[in-house]
């Protein structure tokens, strides 16, 4: 049956080579089995009919009953459309078609009987249905008796123009499952999971996917392909920790010593928070425990995450090896290493900073240093990854901003250790948890929930564009006490087709507004040089400049405590992610900060909401969860820097966690049983993962 699956889509009847083409190309559809799992996205319900005089623009999918009264066609060439006069014996509408005109003026009779369905459009204040389904009363009649229920299909501008719509793929998996004849899809789940979670077979599920026989086999179906979806990857990822477990022999860092011990004693910048505490007592664990520590460690803006890699590093610094960390941008490799030397001050702990920038004679001063291992932490940007940089004994790696950086990079930096190195990964975008047990499923992961003391809440305020001129003068207000800001624009240059702000024209305005020599500007944004940044960001760091006007470059790292102001400009362009990971970068110091979201004062719902859910919260996992429900994992950051390529035919992570746990739980008990999957029973799961690693799927591990 898998040669069925993967026979060529060519070969389908009703395809042929240059519509298979096209499948391949829009939706990556390239066999019976990738037709199979490409599912609809919504579903109509057929026993539905629709009076004409109660449909209005509000309506989205109609189904009438009727006949038609006339048909003509209107314009000339490639601008003629055929026109039906469509009536259900009380009112009238119009069905328009734009193609295919010969064909509809020959197929569509008036005086005849039919069922039109499809999408309400609006022209001149009248309602009209463009290229409807046409179906007899025979055959529409015919899909209640199957339930009633159709289901629609995604397709783009050029399948549409390749006449393949919808109701075309559904034409074709009708024809998948004709040819099938008697015979039935193979199984991809043993019986025993079956028979246990009482799950639909495999056969049924993908024929109820496609053509619903009920609303309750349709939910049936869709449970059983979510959690099939789910459960492989769990499996998957639960088996790559548990061989990491028992096959990957860690560092065992069970001494706490002087380096340790004086620092917390004599050298702690501030009380750790009870958060702090609990990830410091997971880490150890992990890292006395004699297997490698794989570990995932989550905080929002400002709750003391480098302060913990610090206690971690110099945990193995204690068991007599080396530690380094490694940041994805200059500045935040250096803005690391100014605060870890500060805060080693008096300790006898060599630290050293390697960058791109880092010059010949001091690159081949620090060189020595690790390699001889008088160099105790290194920390640096992608220069560490190079082979020339090479370590005594490596026994801790720390990933900052972990989700810059792609899978290939980060195991190189621990493969300079002849025992793969403990390691911990950072991450400021707070994640949700449903997408954390998928994407981050073989990692353990600890979380940095509260503030240390004494941080300020960040005032965030939402003003339209007509309160300008008041937000310049706060501004001023800022500035003449000694502060400084930042103005952030979501582009860089002017669109036509867009009027959101942008940040050329921006900084011209600016300069006016906030004249020399009272004011200082400085500008970033993506496309200048590298050093053209630093340099840009260094003079705003010392307060040479005090406006920094840029672009989202400043999302990530940069540490400013005598920025008190964030104005975000055209906030509405924003995601919710993106604006809390901006408003991180006020609020640092010690002084009352404050996040503006200026935006026009026509806003979209989404816009709406986006402003009131970071005025209402403070909190990242929150604004995380929301994030994920307004716009889907695809477009989250890092999700495909991640190392792990969902591939979701049917999951949706916002509305799936249920699923999601009780999948993991299900493979989390499968692999207590048979951990290495050896068992006769669980022969089909072996084989089933050996296809999907065949097909690509991404689901690469951290380490």
């Amino acid at each position: 049956m898998a040669d069925f699956l993967d026979k060529e889509i060519t070969y389908l009847p009703g395809v042929g080579p240059k519509r298979a083409e096209l499948l391949k190309k829009e939706l990556n559809v390239s066999t019976y089995g990738d037709l199979l799992r490409c599912y609809p996205y919504r579903y109509i319900d057929r026993t539905k009919f629709y009076h004409i005089k109660d449909i209005s623009p509000a309506s989205v999918y109609v189904q009438i009953r009727g006949r038609i009264l006339s048909m003509t066609t209107q314009g000339t060439g490639r601008s003629a459309r055929a026109v039906a006069l469509f009536s259900d014996g009380e009112s009238a509408i119009e069905l328009i078609w734009f193609k295919g005109v010969k064909y509809i003026m020959e197929r569509y009779q008036p005086g005849h009987e039919f069922v039109a369905f499809g999408k309400v459009s609006e022209f001149n204040g009248r309602c009209n249905l463009v290229h409807p389904d046409m179906e007899t009363i025979n055959e529409a009649l015919s899909k209640q008796n199957l339930g009633g229920v159709q289901g629609m299909y995604n397709t783009t501008e050029k399948m549409k123009n390749g006449s393949v719509t919808s109701r075309t793929l559904q034409k074709f998996v009708s024809e998948i499952f004709n040819s099938l004849g008697n015979a039935r899809l193979s199984e991809s789940l043993p019986d025993y999971l079956l028979q246990e979670y009482h799950l639909m077979p495999l056969h049924e599920a993908l024929l109820n996917i496609h053509f619903p026989q009920s609303p309750d086999s349709l939910r049936l179906a869709q449970f059983r392909l979510k959690f099939e979806e789910l459960f492989f990857i769990q499996l998957h990822m639960l088996r790559q920790r548990n061989v990491r477990r028992v096959h990957f022999a860690g560092f065992k860092f069970d001494k706490i010593g002087d380096i340790f011990n004086n620092f917390y004693g004599k050298h702690l910048p501030f009380q750790l928070t009870n958060a702090q505490k609990k990830v410091l007592k997971e880490i150890y664990a992990d890292m006395s425990s004699g297997r490698q520590m794989n570990r995932l460690l989550q905080g929002d803006v400002g709750s003391g995450k480098t302060l913990v890699a610090l206690m971690t590093m110099l945990i193995a610094l204690d068991n007599g090896y080396q530690a380094a960390m490694m940041a994805p941008t200059e500045i935040l490799a250096q803005q690391h290493f100014e605060s870890i030397s500060k805060m080693l001050s008096g300790l006898d702990v060599k630290v050293a900073l390697l960058t791109g920038s880092s010059k010949k004679k001091e690159r081949e001063v620090i060189l020595q240093g690790i390699l001889d291992g008088t160099i105790q932490i290194l920390i640096g940007t992608h220069a560490l990854l190079e082979d020339s940089v090479v370590f005594s004994n490596l026994g801790c790696v720390i990933i900052d901003e972990q989700h810059r950086f792609g899978v290939e990079q980060r195991s190189k930096l621990w493969s300079k250790s002849e025992r793969p190195p403990h390691v911990l990964v950072m991450t400021a975008t707070p994640i949700p948890r449903t997408l954390a047990m998928t994407i981050y499923g073989d990692l353990d992961v600890s979380v940095i929930d509260e503030l240390p003391p004494g941080r300020k809440p960040i005032g965030t305020i939402h003003r339209f564009e007509t309160h300008r001129h008041n937000i310049y003068d706060f501004i001023k207000q800022e500035i003449a006490i000694g502060r400084q800001a930042y103005i952030v624009y979501p582009m860089i240059q002017e669109s036509e087709k867009s009027d959101y702000a942008n940040i050329e024209a921006g900084y011209e305005s600016l300069k006016s507004i906030f004249p020399e020599p009272h004011y200082h500007l400085g500008m970033v944004h993506g496309k200048m040089k590298p050093d053209e940044k630093d340099a840009q960001m260094r003079l705003f760091a010392s307060g040479t400049t005090n406006i920094l006007v840029a672009t989202t470059v400043i999302e990530v790292g940069v540490n400013v405590p005598n920025a008190s102001v964030m104005l975000i400009e055209s906030a509405e362009r924003f995601g919710l992610s993106q604006l809390h990971q901006l408003r991180g970068r006020v609020g640092r110091g010690a002084d009352q900060s404050y996040c503006i979201l200026l935006t026009s004062v026509k806003l979209s719902n989404d816009g709406r909401q986006r402003m009131e859910v970071m005025t209402r919260t403070s909190n990242g996992f929150e604004i995380s969860e929301v994030d994920l429900k307004m716009r889907g994992p695809g477009d989250l950051e890092g999700t495909q820097q991640s190392g792990v390529s969902l591939n979701l035919k049917i999951t949706n992570l916002a509305t799936d966690g249920e699923i999601i746990q009780y999948a993991r739980n299900v493979a989390n008990d499968v692999l207590e049983k048979d951990p290495d999957l050896l068992l006769p029973e669980n022969f089909l799961l072996n084989q089933y993962l050996d296809r999907l690693a065949k097909e690509s799927v991404n689901w690469g591990v951290i380490s």
